[in-house]
């Protein structure tokens, strides 16, 4: 572990520069969504029980998740009386951005956690047979986002779960207007 970087405090030791900063980055001025997490080396031969290894998968988008529920909970408790627009805007958007990561890294896709939480429980064939997929499981799923029916569907997902959390879709759409500095506050979204 330690000659991987993970006992060390440099980010540098374990950052990719592409996944870790050019795509982050290009997403960003694409307009913001939440790209799961970095890929952590698990050293799989010491956990016993399938189900240990499911639930180590589901840590990073239930940590998603419960942060998506952090960033709601003003909305629908109803606490957000006297707060500045722009503040409740970018807390939308933290929200949306957790929701997205947590939807993308549930998908039982090789190379993301929704897949190392089914993966357990898929025969050793299967396995062997996914294997030479991983390292692209991730692209092919942003690649596919790119396809208007499958985003369309996606983010009509994130729409309806946003609402089911108490945030509106324009409250969500002025943060990102608002993250998207550069373009300019948009004049639906009153500061």
């Amino acid at each position: 572990m330690g000659a991987k970087g993970y006992l060390s405090l440099n980010p540098f030791a374990y950052t990719h520069a592409v996944l870790s900063v050019v795509l982050p980055v290009l997403f960003v001025i694409m307009g913001g969504i939440g790209l799961p997490g970095g890929a952590v080396f698990i050293e799989r031969g010491r956990i016993r029980g399938r189900w240990k290894h499911s639930l180590i998968s589901a840590a990073g988008p239930l940590a998603n998740v419960l942060f998506a529920v952090v960033c709601t909970a003003p909305f629908w408790l109803g606490a957000l009386d006297g707060v500045p627009a722009a503040f409740r805007y970018a807390l939308a958007f933290l929200a949306f951005l957790q929701v997205t990561a947590a939807l993308l890294n549930l998908l039982p896709v090789p190379g993301l956690d929704g897949y190392g939480i089914a993966e357990p429980w898929l025969s050793y064939r299967v396995k062997r047979q996914v294997e030479p997929f991983a390292p692209y499981g991730f692209f092919v799923v942003i690649a596919l986002l790119f396809v208007p029916v499958v985003n369309g569907a996606f983010f009509d997902t994130v729409d309806a779960l946003m609402g089911s959390l108490g945030v509106d879709e324009l409250t969500r759409h002025c943060g990102s207007a608002l993250f998207r500095f550069w373009e300019g506050t948009p004049e639906y979204c009153p500061l």
